[in-house]
């Protein structure tokens, strides 16, 4: 093992330090970082106002009163729903400031040349009425991760043109061109073409062990990306997925044969365990074996979001995105997940999913055996033991870089001068 291990590090080390050594990769990451404590903040809080117990709804409203879970929901709103508005003004400074320009206005016209590209329209249809209306308002569809990879390009280009001296006026007017064209699209706006664009490829899946590999490698490639990829998939891939769920419940209602295997609880329940990339495998393993503060400090306050299926703190903190060493175990796990659960189903050794609609927090183990009988409950941990050994090569090589540069930076914070310690006396 250990010998894999020196020649994974040979291998992937250097590719990770190219990344990592490009301003506008680090402008990205350093984006990201801005918004980590507040996801994980909300991510806390969202966990608690989608509680998976039966009857929480019902206590929560009797001790808090019955608005309970909209001012708890306030937090998580208030951090994942402006995550893209946190990610381009942290680009934007952190981009100027290697290349030493000023940072606060890089990040001001980062923000600003984001908004201008941005349609400020909400459809909104009344209730008890089927007209829609066109709203103005800032939405927070774009704000959070929807609008994420528009606001990375926009962040790094309003930014490279501002480092080049050109004013603010030009790099504003450009924006307004560039929106200007797209609006004579049949899209409207930046925003829909680069959503639309992104689901194009997905357009054709269907229902089939091949499709949802397929979908699920574009899932993670998006996530890679910074783009959140269960919203560009599902929009695809998800109605295909209800449907084939409702006729398993119907089935099972009716005591007939239950009909599919690839439904929306096989994707939930045996895909994917804590969110994207099956990260509660990589969070145990991390707490188990990782030895730097920066990993071991991360997977500790990553834990019980993961549990329930949250893994923002994760994506964002480790980080994830753009990161080449986790991302060959980042899409394999769920791939491998995918594959053993079809086949265990498909062999009659676990039951094929009955359509009970569970709350998407509902934490592997108990949700195995809710939707699919205790055999699913088997299969899951076996899945999260057999995701952590995939990922323990890859997070020990990333986990030495990082106790590297931990090590580095107290040798260095060691050589500086204390004149807090220095004692005039002597002199």
């Amino acid at each position: 093992m250990q010998k894999f291990l020196n020649w994974l590090e040979k291998v992937l080390t250097p590719m990770a330090k190219t990344v990592g050594e490009n301003k506008y990769l680090i402008a990205i990451r350093d984006g990201f970082l801005l918004s980590t404590p507040l996801l994980i903040v909300g991510s806390l809080f969202l966990v608690l106002t989608n509680f998976p117990i039966p009857n929480w709804n019902e206590w929560m409203a009797g001790f808090l009163g019955e608005n309970w879970a909209v001012m708890l929901n306030k937090p998580a709103t208030a951090s994942f729903d402006i995550m893209t508005i946190l990610a381009v003004g942290g680009i934007g400074y952190s981009l100027a400031k290697q290349f030493k320009v000023d940072a606060m206005q890089a990040a001001i016209i980062s923000l600003v040349s984001f908004f201008i590209v941005t349609p400020f329209t909400t459809l909104f249809t009344p209730e008890g009425s089927t007209e829609v209306f066109e709203v103005g308002s800032l939405p927070l569809r774009w704000m959070g991760s929807s609008g994420l990879f528009l606001g990375m390009v926009v962040a790094l280009v309003a930014t490279r043109m501002f480092v080049a001296l050109i004013p603010s006026f030009v790099i504003l007017t450009f924006f307004m061109v560039a929106n200007w064209v797209a609006s004579l699209t049949t899209y409207g706006n930046l925003q829909e073409i680069l959503f639309k664009f992104l689901q194009t490829p997905l357009l054709s899946l269907g229902n089939t062990l091949g499709a949802m590999i397929i979908a699920y490698l574009f899932l993670h490639f998006f996530w890679f990306f910074g783009i959140n990829g269960s919203s560009v998939v599902g929009a695809v891939f998800n109605p295909v997925l209800r449907a084939l769920s409702i006729e398993n419940l119907n089935a099972f209602k009716d005591g007939h044969e239950i009909p599919n295997i690839i439904t929306g609880q096989f994707q939930d329940m045996f895909a994917t365990f804590g969110g994207g990339g099956s990260t509660l495998s990589l969070i145990l393993i991390m707490i188990l074996v990782c030895k730097s503060q920066r990993v071991k400090k991360l997977s500790q306050l990553s834990l019980v979001p993961g549990i329930f299926g949250i893994n923002e703190p994760i994506i964002f903190g480790l980080p994830i995105v753009l990161n080449p060493i986790i991302l060959i175990p980042f899409a394999l796990v769920p791939t491998i997940n995918i594959i053993i659960a079809y086949f265990c189903m498909d062999l009659g050794l676990v039951a094929y999913t009955n359509g009970i609609q569970l709350p998407w927090t509902t934490p592997p183990i108990i949700s195995g055996f809710l939707v699919s009988g205790w055999q699913a409950s088997v299969l899951q941990g076996l899945l999260i033991l057999l995701g952590m050994a995939v990922y323990y090569p890859f997070i020990k090589v990333l986990d030495n870089q990082y106790l590297k540069e931990e090590l580095e930076a107290e040798e260095s914070t060691a050589e500086e001068i204390n004149f807090d310690d220095f004692d005039f006396d002597t002199l």
